[in-house]
């Protein structure tokens, strides 16, 4: 699942200016022969806050794969992240200063490729003593413009001080966050007949958050199957213990621009239960056990799903069978 691009509309007095800034969507060819990764491009470095800014990059593709992605702030190293994710808040930052952030890739061999184009971004002055959060945005708008994009307008909040940024949400999910003059997006990497539920919601230099604004739902046209964002190489076996049967799984995570940290598991073709990972989210192998009862011979049905980065769920796993006692 592709990350968002965005395209900015900035609001002058003598018309709009359109711009493009990051994209998590796209993915950069790099080195396919077996040489270091490449640079990375699309950086972009938003303020969030008066302490805080967003990068974000596109993703490279590198054989090796890339491991881990490394931002650094001039010369040191601020922030790692892993090679599904390419976007990261860069915190404890002074307030009033300027700041330039580059991102280079590291792959699964250690070796590390070059910086991307350094991107600079001023965070607000402090603002002592607010407590005081932003308006809800507007009423948020949007229009399907194609099969994997959308674009969204709000209108603006407003802050006793001043709006330093907005983040954008699909569900619960943050994508991306814009700065505070900004008004509009689009977002890009979607799936093709997918229900989406967009909101906005505020910030200000403090990290005082707004509540959300109107949710927007649009679906995009076409059709998806699901197979490209399915677990894979899914099992189920069971394990007897303390006198009752545990069904035990084990899958591939589908791959994605972010870290899965959401799955819902069907059992007997009804919903059985949900697991849901902290920070510690397997990237590479995953596995889970779950009680299904005493009695030993029982057949049954099960396969899995993910809650994708962009908040939507993916397709289901091929579906098992197991007996309790086999």
């Amino acid at each position: 699942m592709r990350r968002a691009t965005v395209l900015v509309y900035r609001s002058l007095a003598l018309g709009a200016v359109l711009t493009l800034v990051g994209s998590c969507g796209y993915t950069d060819a790099g080195d396919e022969s077996g040489g270091m990764p490449a640079a990375p491009t699309g950086v972009t470095a938003t303020a969030g806050s008066a302490t805080s800014v967003h990068v974000m990059w596109n993703a490279v593709s590198a054989d090796p794969r890339v491991r881990v992605y490394e931002v650094y702030r001039g010369t040191t190293k601020v922030g790692e992240v892993p090679g599904s994710e390419h976007m990261v808040d860069i915190t404890r930052l002074r307030p009033s200063t300027e700041y330039a952030f580059t991102v280079r890739a590291r792959d699964t061999e250690g070796r590390l490729g070059p910086p991307g184009r350094a991107v600079r971004a001023t965070t607000p002055a402090e603002v002592a003593a607010d407590d005081t959060a932003p308006s809800r945005p507007g009423r948020t708008r949007g229009r399907v413009i194609g099969s994997r994009e959308v674009e969204l307008s709000w209108s603006a909040s407003i802050d006793d001080r001043a709006v330093a940024s907005y983040d954008i949400l699909q569900g619960s999910s943050k994508i991306h966050s814009v700065g505070g003059a900004q008004t509009a997006t689009v977002v890009t990497g979607l799936r093709p007949g997918t229900r989406y539920a967009f909101t906005v919601r505020a910030r200000d230099a403090a990290d005082n958050v707004s509540p959300p604004g109107t949710t927007v739902r649009l679906t995009t046209p076409g059709s998806d199957d699901g197979r490209d964002t399915a677990p894979t190489a899914f099992h189920a076996t069971s394990h007897r213990a303390d006198g009752a049967y545990y069904l035990d799984l084990d899958w591939i995570p589908p791959r994605a621009d972010g870290v899965i940290t959401e799955y819902r598991i069907r059992l007997d073709g009804r919903a059985a239960t949900s697991l849901v990972y902290g920070g510690d989210a397997p990237r590479t192998r995953a596995s889970y056990s779950f009680y299904v009862g005493k009695d030993a011979g029982v057949t049954h049905r099960v396969r899995i799903a993910a809650r994708l980065p962009d908040g939507t769920w993916g397709g289901w796993s091929a579906e098992r069978t197991v007996t309790t006692g086999d």
